[in-house]
């Protein structure tokens, strides 16, 4: 499933790395509106994971899944997966809008939820969640792509670990994202439903700066949005950025759009730098421009002992599903602690809801 030029079904595949044998760690598969969710169910299934059910009121989605994952078996509805005794935790890719609630409905019913990002639209959402997660003990992780399944990433989280760059001080990120305007459903380009540039691809980059920087919580210090090409989807944010400084006092900038050219073989130039008070580090995550035909996750480190390039590929795989397939059974956070998860989405949320507008000739879009 894994489509370089379409980031809308870009699902990584890595090398099969079980941490479960068979059977010891069931899951299930709900309401699919995006194509993450099959980078979701490669990640678990290669770390052991056993996929049971899929449900999505659409037969042609289930069709499609099920030709991914002939193993499974078409839920007749939700409510079988939520009262089916072996699933542990249910995945969606749901309407944006609708992962909240479907979250909330899920861990009520004594069950994991694991959701594409972005977690929720609004912080009535965030506070529900919250709220029902504290109450049962249920997790409610996101997958935050961009560095979870990227190994680029992963590598570059290492370095930073070893100390290698010093004490991290500032993280910029970059991720424009190819729009493919007609491939993209309906809700895509509502803001209710979608809920805005840095609400949802912005979460990616947020996660990453407090991931990065160690920081657990941030203030926005200002953040903007605009429709600068897209006149027709007026709703649409194809332009974001954002700064926010962490609560040890280090800092983050971020741009996010909807600006990749046709040009570009890959569906976006994402880049990371990682600055630290003896050295930086740059993640080329897809692509190294009119270089190198082999993909991405180029990492580039300087520091005190010199200048170090490493293509990441093939070198960490993902470890992030085998530690959620572990913290789901053992009730641990190896993998990503619940506040983190929620941080991130409520400095997106309020990225988000603070942002100016600057639209060309529109007032008040938002």
């Amino acid at each position: 499933m894994s489509n370089a030029s379409n980031g809308m079904n870009y699902a990584p595949q890595g090398k099969p790395q079980p941490v479960v044998k068979p059977g010891e760690f069931v899951f299930s598969a709900a309401h699919i509106d995006h194509g993450h969710i099959y980078g979701m169910c490669n990640g678990l299934t290669e770390a052991g994971g056993t996929i049971k059910y899929v449900y999505d009121p659409d037969p042609k989605k289930v069709e499609s899944f099920l030709k991914a994952y002939p193993q499974a078996k078409p839920a007749q509805s939700l409510e079988q997966i939520l009262e089916d005794k072996e699933t542990r935790m249910v995945l969606s890719s749901n309407v944006t809008s609708r992962r909240g609630p479907l979250g909330v409905q899920v861990m009520q019913a004594g069950k994991d939820y694991f959701v594409d990002k972005a977690p929720f639209t609004t912080l009535e959402q965030l506070s529900d969640a919250r709220k029902t997660a504290e109450q049962t003990g249920k997790k409610y992780m996101v997958y935050y792509s961009e560095r979870l399944h990227v190994e680029g990433a992963i590598l570059a989280g290492y370095m930073v670990e070893q100390g290698l760059i010093g004490q991290v001080v500032s993280v910029a990120g970059f991720g424009p994202h190819r729009l493919m305007k007609h491939a993209r459903p309906d809700w895509f380009f509502i803001k209710e439903n979608y809920g805005g540039i840095l609400c949802d691809i912005g979460s990616h980059q947020i996660e990453q700066y407090l991931y990065f920087a160690g920081e657990e919580d941030g203030k926005v210090v200002s953040s903007r949005i605009a429709n600068y090409g897209n006149p027709d989807h007026p709703e649409l944010d194809d332009f974001g950025d954002c700064t926010i400084t962490g609560a040890n006092g280090t800092t983050n900038y971020f741009r996010v759009d909807w600006f990749t050219p046709d040009g570009l073989r890959t569906w976006g130039d994402g880049r990371t730098i990682i600055l630290g008070t003896k050295g930086y580090i740059e993640i080329r995550k897809y692509v190294d421009v009119a270089r190198d035909a082999q993909g991405g996750n180029h990492v580039f480190l300087v520091n005190g002992d010199g200048e170090k390039y490493v293509n990441a590929t093939g070198v960490t795989g993902y470890p992030f599903f085998g530690q959620l397939i572990l913290d789901s059974l053992n009730r641990t956070e190896n993998a990503m602690t619940q506040a983190h998860a929620f941080k991130a989405a409520e400095l997106c949320l309020q990225a988000q809801a603070q942002a100016v507008d600057l639209t060309p000739g529109v007032a008040g879009r938002k």
